[in-house]
Parts: C-alpha cells; structure tokens; sequence
C-alpha cells in the first residue's frame, strides 16, 4: 500500500523498535584480532602508521592476549618478525622461530583462545617476496615445500589454525596434505582464498619490514578488476581442503564477499586490512570523523555483505563499544 498507510518511519521511531528489526548484528564473536610479534623482551615498539598497533616481544604479546581474552574476542591472527631474512625464509618455519616461540607461549598460558598463524615467507625473506626467488621470477612449486614446513611447525607448536597468505597455486592442497601425513588433522585451514595486489597494504609493510626488493606481487596476487577470478580461486581452495575462505582487503571487494557468499556454503572471512586501519585513524586522530560510529558501520557492512569472520585491528576497540553498548 501507498503513503500514508505504509510508513516505514514507524520502524524506526524508537531505539528498541530499531534494535527489534535490525536485520544485521555485529558481536564480539565475529573478531580476529590480528598481532605482530617480534625477537626480545620488553619490546612494544609503535607502528607508525598504525596508531595503537605494536610490534610486541612474547612477553608482551602475553599482556595483550590476556586482554583480548579479557574482552571476550575468540580469537587472534599472528604475524612474525624475524631475527634475520634470508633468501630461503629459513627463520619461517625453524620451530625455535619467533611465531612457534610466540604460539607455544600463548597456547599455555590460553589454552581456549583460538591463535591463528599466518603462513607466508615475505616477512621472512631477504627479498620481501612470498616464494621462492629464481633469476627474478618467484616460483611456485619449490615455494609450496616451504609453506607447508611452515605450517607444519606453527602445528607442532599449537596453533589451532594456520592461514597461507601467499596465493602460490596449489598451497592449500600441500598445507593439507603435510599436516595429515604428520598426524594434525584437526588443524584448520583458513585459505586467503582472493588476495588481490592491493594498494591497501601498505602500513602493514612498514610493521613488518616486508616491502619487495624488486618489482611487485601483481605476478601472484590477483588483479583487483576482476571478480569471476576470485570464484574459481575460491573453488580451487575448497577443493584443496581449505575450512575457512578469506577475501582480503575487504572494504574495496565487499562485492566480491557477497559473491563468495551467495557461491559457496563455506565460512567467509574478510581482512580490514592496515590502508582501511589507517585512513579511519588518521581521519579520526584530525576531529574529521566520529571513530566509533565510523568503525562500527564499516564493520556491519562487512558481515551485512556476507562475512562471518573480521579479521580487523579495530577489535579490541569494537569489543569495548558492543560491552558499553
């Protein structure tokens, strides 16, 4: 029926009417709350272009998973900075480096929260690329052996799930096939199944000092036009035995989450990648914007498009505000 019997204002008079009819709801449950590790004691060493962000020694990551336990956010996604790199990332899957070192810390002191682990070679190599480097081109079959001794080491020391960043063909399916072989079959797999060669990544370069050598990871990563791509990426992960899929950055493809959504009966991830971080901060840090009211309505379009997992920088912040609501 036409106006003035159908008003849809009546829906939205009151705040309780609102919260009656809210189509979308985003909880503590839905965050991953990513962190940066580092060699030392006592370290918690700012990232500039991250306010808030730090790269963290094992005994300080400890303080902030307490209080990411605290706050009730069920899981975190860990991230490594090595002693040295290397032309073969030897540091990324050596189980005395400093992401097994970090998970076998946190899985003592809690046992209950989920510790992911991000599984690539960039932060790790000399040449800040993600595989193997040959006259310039970077290779993806020797490069799958590495990613799966990588993952295989971050399952001897804990992790409940481990993350392939890399978008080397075939990944998944080797990840899965050495953790099997090993005995660790309840080890998930959370595929960055459409990485795009964004522009977004930037700050988080900077945290990890992981910036190519030379040229870029456009040769690898997927080119941000295209959205047919990213369903057969996904599809090949899921059949490789991937449980989780991710679309990474988020803001700029929640399209392409929608897509995987309708697609796929698989849990979708989605990445609020460092640029997004920032730009919010950074707008935030000059009065332009309302932090909160900003950060929250980013976070709810990711889950209205079809996330069911944020993997966001904000969530301690977001864990605060849904607690205060």
């Amino acid at each position: 029926m036409a106006f003035p019997i159908t008003r849809p204002r009546r829906l939205r008079v009151k705040e309780n009417i609102r919260r009656l009819v809210r189509e979308t709801c985003l909880t503590v449950d839905d965050l991953i709350y990513p962190l940066f590790v580092t060699h030392g004691r006592g370290v918690q060493s700012p990232v500039e272009a991250m306010p808030g962000v730090y790269n963290l020694s094992p005994d300080m990551l400890l303080e902030e998973a307490a209080r990411v336990v605290d706050l009730g956010i069920p899981g975190i996604l860990l991230f490594g900075i090595p002693r040295e790199k290397d032309e073969t990332a030897r540091e990324a899957y050596d189980d005395e480096g400093i992401v097994q070192q970090a998970v076998r810390a946190i899985k003592k002191e809690f046992p209950e929260l989920v510790v992911i682990t991000d599984v690539c070679l960039c932060e790790y190599t000399s040449h800040g690329h993600c595989g193997v480097v040959e006259q310039g081109r970077i290779l993806n079959d020797p490069t799958l052996e590495l990613l799966a001794r990588t993952a295989l080491s971050h399952a001897r020391a804990g992790a409940d799930m481990v993350a392939p960043s890399d978008m080397m063909d075939g990944r998944v399916a080797a990840i899965r096939r050495a953790l099997d072989e090993a005995g660790y079959q309840d080890v998930s797999i959370m595929s960055y199944a459409a990485k795009y060669a964004s522009a977004y990544y930037g700050p988080f370069r900077e945290a990890v000092g992981s910036a190519p050598q030379f040229g870029d990871r456009r040769s690898y990563q997927m080119d941000p036009p295209n959205a047919r791509e990213a369903l057969r990426e996904i599809a090949l992960d899921i059949e490789e035995g991937a449980d989780i899929i991710m679309v990474k950055p988020a803001l700029a493809y929640l399209d392409i989450v929608r897509q995987a959504r309708d697609a796929f009966n698989y849990p979708v991830a989605v990445y609020n990648v460092s640029g997004e971080y920032a730009m919010v901060k950074a707008a935030a840090l000059r009065g332009w914007i309302d932090e909160r009211r900003v950060v929250l309505e980013t976070l709810t379009g990711m889950k209205r498009a079809g996330a069911d997992i944020i993997i966001t920088y904000h969530a301690k912040d977001v864990a605060r505000w849904l607690r205060e609501g």
